[in-house]
């Protein structure tokens, strides 16, 4: 593929999508699909940044079908109050991104839940959001699931006996549940098949991209926050970082089960290409474990 831009997403009008994330790749997500015609719900935690984020897209998409709806992926609770509020007004989704994020705080903190804040935010929550809503993407014709993982999963490791990383490091941890959402999209993949669910599951990642979610992690004093304040030149912008998102949800040559990221200097940024796979998260093995993991600890089941 060569330079592949939203500018060719394919219509989207009468779907119904839904970005998690209300700022950086999750505000570019949502507004490439509205321009595209389809029916956006921006959902995240904080009220004053969803109203934010609709009316940049209003102001940009005159007629935009966009809406706030308020989630705490860092509780379960949020989660499922959530899912059961969308099925209460629609009776099928097309996409779900699955992109908001926290990266390295530099202290352990924890979800309402008692989770390490990064596996619990970034890959719990969505775990718990995909199997909640897994219904009404079935009743949709040709429902994708999108999950975002990170150039940092390429360090990951899952750790069956320290998920909540209890020794914690704050790159490790983010590694972790980095690659946990990357293994979530193949082991999401390979159940459908197995069921015949009638979705598709796909990966993504952003390169590095000029969002705020190092500031809002780590801190703008940190090292990294440093680097994202004073070297920012060096990265994507934010619309860029969202290309790889918008290609695996839309692209008629996106492929199940694929991962994709930017194609130049080490995936670091450039345009949607197929993304190389961490070793890891080929573990099939260890990808089974941590999905019966995972349902136990968010206390969903999927289907089989």
């Amino acid at each position: 593929m060569t330079k592949w831009t939203a500018s060719e997403i394919p219509p989207q009008n009468g779907r119904l999508a839904i970005v998690t994330g209300t700022g950086g790749l999750g505000y570019e997500t949502s507004l490439a699909l509205a321009r595209a015609g389809a029916e956006v719900i921006v959902a995240g935690r904080n009220p004053g940044k969803g109203a934010e984020a609709v009316s940049a897209v209003n102001s940009a998409v005159p007629g935009a079908r966009v809406r706030f709806e308020q989630v705490d992926l860092a509780s379960l609770q949020s989660v499922a109050a959530f899912a059961e509020r969308i099925g209460q007004r629609h009776d099928h989704i097309d996409l779900l991104i699955n992109n908001a994020g926290v990266m390295v705080p530099p202290k352990r903190q924890e979800t309402a839940d008692g989770f390490e804040l990064q596996f619990g935010t970034n890959y719990l929550g969505h775990f718990a959001l995909t199997a909640h809503l897994l219904p009404l993407l079935r009743n949709s014709s040709g429902a994708r699931v999108i999950s975002l993982s990170s150039i940092a999963a390429r360090q990951g490791q899952i750790d069956l006996d320290d998920l909540q990383c209890n020794d914690y490091v704050p790159m490790k941890a983010y590694s972790q549940s980095k690659l946990a959402c990357l293994m979530f999209a193949f082991e999401l993949q390979r159940r459908i098949e197995a069921g015949s669910w009638g979705i598709a599951s796909m990966a993504a990642h952003p390169g590095v991209a000029r969002t705020d979610l190092v500031h809002n992690g780590a801190g703008r004093s940190s090292l990294l926050g440093w680097g994202r304040t004073w070297l920012g030149f060096l990265f994507q912008p934010a619309w860029q970082g969202a290309l790889p998102t918008l290609y695996a949800a839309t692209a008629p040559e996106a492929q199940p089960g694929g991962y994709y990221g930017p194609n130049q200097l080490s995936e670091v940024r450039g345009y949607p290409a197929p993304s190389r796979v961490p070793p890891q998260a080929l573990d099939t093995k260890m990808a089974a474990a941590l999905w019966a993991a995972s349902e136990d600890l968010a206390g969903v089941r999927f289907p089989g």
